[in-house]
């Protein structure tokens, strides 16, 4: 399964639902103000960094990088282009967007 979040943890709960409801081996992408949370600033706050034991944690790095967070990404998460995106979505059919 493919979970998708696209809010900043310090704005909403969703990251926190997705990750306390993910299970080890589901994949995570992370894309607009979600993106913080794989952050070397946001990754601990945003419960991420215990996350990346059980999780296959990605960030939209357009997002990342129209943030000007490219730089402090966290080690572990993989960053994506849109073509990426889509490989994503095609590899987990099934897939939850936590709003």
């Amino acid at each position: 399964m493919l979970h998708i979040v696209n809010k900043s943890h310090t704005q909403t709960r969703s990251l926190e639902s997705c990750l306390r409801l993910a299970q080890p081996g589901h994949a995570l992408l992370l894309t607009e103000d979600a993106v913080y949370a794989a952050t070397r600033g946001g990754a601990a706050s945003a419960g991420l960094a215990a996350a990346l034991a059980r999780l296959k944690v990605h960030v939209l790095m357009p997002d990342l990088e129209a943030r000007g967070m490219a730089g402090a990404l966290v080690d572990g998460v993989t960053p994506v282009d849109y073509a990426g995106f889509v490989d994503l979505v095609v590899t987990h059919p099934t897939n939850q967007t936590w709003l």
